[in-house]
């Protein structure tokens, strides 16, 4: 076969998992490439919400919350409705603070002083970056790579996974100069990889006919928070190779999305820092809360979905106050502010009276202590919602994130269909990969397992014997 470059090891993707395998595999091999098929790099990883859960970690410890990578892992299995892969989840939930402090004192990413507590997970163990954004990991391990001479070339898609007569990878035939979403754009080169393969490529959630096969549910009316390029080809590419597919079906929705504005946007961690901790969901046709605001986000879509109702969020100037984005998300308007409730409900048109029934049973529980009817946890800092101005923000259920994917286990070697044994030189991790969530992944768990599975990738793919 001829090549037109040769490398150790090909990284195919640049987002978090595809990163932290370029900068682990560098440190044992001499060449590393990330090849990614946009114009600029970082994917969904970059739009992300930059938070990251640990268990364990130096801010619990601050604040005496008492956590462990067993419980993280009850809580994985619990939302995933034990579907999940044992074994590969496990690694995530303990190597979760040794990934988070990698990326604190490897690569000097900034975090917030206070942890948040989000819907699923039995404490508070989720560190927020400062610009609340994944950005704020990409930047700095974009700025790792440049350090250590990891070339990133920007607009090559990934053309085929090219195998030897074992079925072992061999290689990549990429498009390069490639113009999304143009499959016929570029010019092909093949790229050898002397050691072995990464693929990091994300998931499909912006593939709607891809996702419609898995998930009919799931039309192409149903909006996505992802970037555009979160579509199917290295998924199928994989699978042509001998790739196991794994819960292909098992595609997430997110609860907290704005009607107000496209994809992932500002709103969403909106609710998630603020609305649904510190504030109630509510049904706009009777004013009544319907749900435990900080269930894990399957259980939370399935009942915003019930009967097709519309729900909105409505917190105070106390709760607010965790909401990272409320500027960006007041001058957008996808959040409004009210200085009164009756204003809200008039603005909102749910009815007034019950409404207010609801706010005020929800304000006695959290007066009096008792354990709320829907079983929502109440954190120490949970004020009775008594503090106007109130704001609320509209919502709708948006694809977010594809669980399933191809079948790795525990070195992040992709597993082959017909024989249950490792694909030659073939790694892969991050959302490519399938099983680790089960049926429902809980928020800031995304982070974690991309940068786990990557450096174990990246690590792995270097350790593999040089090709003559």
């Amino acid at each position: 076969m001829m090549w037109n470059e040769e490398y150790d090891v090909v990284v195919v993707g640049s987002g978090f998992a595809g990163l932290a395998a370029a900068i682990e595999a560098r440190k044992l091999c001499c060449s590393v490439i990330v090849l990614e098929k946009m114009a600029v790099p970082g994917g969904n990883s970059t739009i992300s919400g930059g938070l990251v859960a640990a268990a364990g970690s130096p801010l619990q410890a601050e604040e005496n919350i008492d956590d462990s990578p067993e419980l993280m892992l009850a809580d994985m299995l619990s939302a995933g409705q034990n579907y999940n892969h044992r074994e590969l989840a496990r690694i995530v939930a303990e190597r979760s603070t040794e990934t988070l402090l990698w990326t604190i004192n490897d690569l000097g990413v900034k975090y917030k002083p206070k942890l948040s507590h989000l819907g699923g997970h039995s404490v508070a163990r989720t560190y927020n970056t400062a610009n609340t954004s994944g950005a704020g990991i990409i930047r700095p391990m974009l700025v790792r790579c440049r350090e250590m001479d990891i070339p990133i070339r920007l607009k090559a898609f990934l053309h085929g996974l090219l195998t030897d007569d074992q079925g072992d990878l061999e290689g990549v035939e990429i498009r390069e100069d490639y113009i999304f979403p143009n499959r016929e754009s570029g010019v092909l080169r093949r790229i050898r990889a002397r050691k072995a393969v990464v693929l990091a490529t994300g998931g499909f959630s912006q593939d709607k006919e891809f996702r419609a096969i898995q998930n009919p549910v799931l039309t192409e009316q149903i909006e996505c928070t992802n970037h555009r390029g979160a579509t199917a080809e290295s998924l199928i590419l994989a699978l042509r190779a001998g790739a196991t597919p794994v819960q292909l079906s098992m595609i997430q929705l997110g609860p907290w999305a704005s009607r107000d504005e496209e994809g992932f946007g500002v709103g969403s961690m909106f609710s998630m820092l603020a609305g649904f901790p510190y504030g109630i969901l509510i049904d706009l046709r009777t004013g009544d809360r319907f749900v435990n605001e900080q269930a894990d986000r399957k259980l939370l879509v399935d009942a915003m979905l019930s009967s097709g109702r519309e729900s909105i969020a409505i917190v105070d100037e106390v709760g607010v106050r965790h909401a990272s984005t409320l500027e960006q998300c007041l001058k957008r308007g996808v959040v409004r502010r009210f200085s009164s409730i009756e204003e809200l409900a008039m603005a909102n048109q749910v009815p007034l009276l019950p409404l207010k029934a609801t706010v005020d049973a929800y304000n006695a529980l959290i007066e009096k202590g008792r354990d709320d009817r829907f079983g929502k946890p109440m954190p120490k800092d949970l004020q009775p919602m008594t503090h106007p101005p109130y704001y609320s923000i509209r919502l709708i259920s948006k694809v977010h994130h594809c669980m399933g994917g191809v079948r790795i286990n525990t070195r992040a070697q992709v597993i082959r269909i017909d024989t249950n044994q490792p694909i030659g030189r073939f790694y892969a991790a991050g959302e490519i990969t399938g099983g680790i969530h089960g049926a429902s992944r809980l928020g800031s768990n995304a982070i974690p397992e991309c940068l786990v599975f990557g450096r174990i990738a990246g690590n792995n793919a270097a350790l593999e014997p040089t090709r003559s």
